[in-house]
């Protein structure tokens, strides 16, 4: 089982992140699913929090229910749902996107 403070770990879920095609979306769960072992939503919440903005776009992970992750931050609180609007991403008036049409299965 990999340990999640490592920079290996970090790494692994970076680089899928990276794969991410703008205009969609990857869940936190579904991420956790394609590393396999040793990887949970958690965890990869926990990874995701510690992302460089500069290269990883962390805004294309969202919770399985289609709503962002960014409420609790100090400004601006919608960051996320801006920048996944600004690449096309449709939310509705609760803020929440739809999944099934947005996820990006990797090969």
């Amino acid at each position: 089982m990999p340990k999640t403070d490592t920079p290996e770990y970090r790494k692994h879920v970076y680089d899928l992140v990276r794969r991410i095609p703008k205009g969609r979306i990857m869940t936190y769960g579904q991420i956790a699913i394609v590393l396999g072992e040793g990887y949970t939503p958690r965890t990869v919440g926990y990874v995701m929090r510690n992302a460089n903005v500069d290269n990883v776009p962390w805004q294309r992970v969202i919770n399985s229910k289609g709503g962002c992750s960014t409420g609790r931050i100090l400004a601006p609180h919608d960051i996320q749902q801006q920048l996944l609007e600004a690449e096309g991403v449709e939310f509705n008036e609760r803020g929440f996107c739809r999944v099934e049409e947005y996820r990006w299965e990797p090969r």
